[in-house]
């Protein structure tokens, strides 16, 4: 039985999200919801595992699937470690700091946990990739101003160096090769200068840099603390204002950025003033990010979902487009990502890394 399929594994808090591939292809894709009722029986999430995995395995089962067909299994990377980015081969080391939950806990815990025990039992090796704990940045920029506050890497480290992969192929090079300004543009906004393949810098999507759909980015520190200390809102409350009710969603009472849009076209004076300041502040962070490049930039990279608005691209490259040429790579295709990442290793074009080298 020929080994040519990689199976694809990308847990969500209520659903785990499944594909196989052949190379490139997605040969099929599949979002396996689990019922509150089912989950509430597990003390910890990374107590799932088993419980998912047999889901996993029956489903691939069902669609004619054998893991003596499997090269290699993939699971989305967890709250690891600070580490560089990559494809990492899941040792049991790594299991143990997913299991512990380093950096806390998160349903993406479970990729490698489920990934590492279906591929031992098809006697093949387990990978993850480019996980949320990804940390290129340089010392410089950890320094806040404040030193009880480090400037901290969290940003979209997935589809941020998936996408810089396409775009290096697309210009025949290779992704260290070219200095390039990455805006994802999500429910959260990471702006990252890539400096020959490695994210140096970045807003901390949930923190700082532009707003967003519903996220406030940063604020007027000064009057932030006032709020915090009007006796109106709780640390939960403040903390929801910042990110979950913040930027659109706080403006407008919408985090779907089609719908401002439409009222925009409609006449909506206050939407198009609040859409335009995204907008401009998502262009000043990618100035600022240019900077930390030293002005030398191939290209100016916007993606992720909001990256489908050629209203948004459009004021954004206006603005821009003096740094650099705007590429416009919309969406985010995790499982794509995940896929691509294993085949660079497999196809001989990049080394898999060793979690307990890397973060020595």
């Amino acid at each position: 039985m020929a080994r040519e399929y990689t199976l694809v594994i990308n847990p969500g808090s209520t659903s785990t999200k499944v594909a196989v591939f052949k190379g490139e292809e997605n040969v099929i894709q599949k979002n396996l919801s689990h019922s509150p009722e089912e989950l509430d029986k597990f003390q910890k999430i990374t107590d799932q595992y088993e419980y998912r995995r047999d889901i996993i395995l029956d489903w691939f089962r069902t669609e004619g699937f054998d893991t003596a067909q499997l090269q290699a299994v993939v699971g989305r990377g967890g709250l690891l470690k600070p580490m560089p980015s990559g494809t990492y081969i899941v040792t049991d080391t790594m299991i143990e700091d997913l299991k512990i939950g380093v950096q806390g806990e998160h349903a993406s815990n479970l990729g490698g946990i489920i990934a590492k025990s279906i591929a031992e039992a098809a006697g093949i090796q387990a990978y993850i990739v480019d996980p949320v704990a990804v940390d290129e940045f340089d010392d410089i920029a950890r320094i806040s101003g404040m030193p009880e506050i480090n400037r901290r890497s969290l940003l979209h480290a997935l589809n941020i160096k998936a996408v810089a992969h396409r775009v290096a192929k697309e210009m025949k090079k290779e992704v260290n090769e070219l200095n390039l300004v990455m805006a994802h543009l999500g429910g959260g906004i990471s702006i990252v200068p890539l400096r020959k393949g490695k994210m140096v810098d970045a807003n901390n999507a949930n923190e700082m840099g532009p707003m967003s759909p519903e996220r406030s980015g940063g604020l007027p520190v000064g009057d932030l603390a006032k709020l915090c200390f009007s006796g109106k809102y709780t640390l939960a409350e403040i903390k929801k204002k910042i990110s979950g009710k913040g930027g659109l969603v706080a403006y407008l009472g919408t985090n779907d950025a089609r719908e401002v849009e439409e009222k925009i076209n409609n006449g909506d004076e206050k939407a198009k003033l609040v859409y335009d300041a995204m907008g401009y502040q998502i262009a000043k962070e990618i100035g600022a990010m240019a900077a930390v490049l030293e002005g030398k930039v191939d290209a100016v990279v916007l993606t992720g979902g909001m990256a489908y608005s050629k209203m948004l691209t459009g004021y954004i490259e206006e603005r821009v487009s003096f740094i650099a040429p705007v590429i416009v790579k919309p969406g985010e295709d995790e499982m794509l990502a995940l896929n691509e990442g294993v085949n660079r290793v497999l196809s001989g074009r990049e080394a898999a890394k060793i979690y307990e080298q890397e973060v020595k």
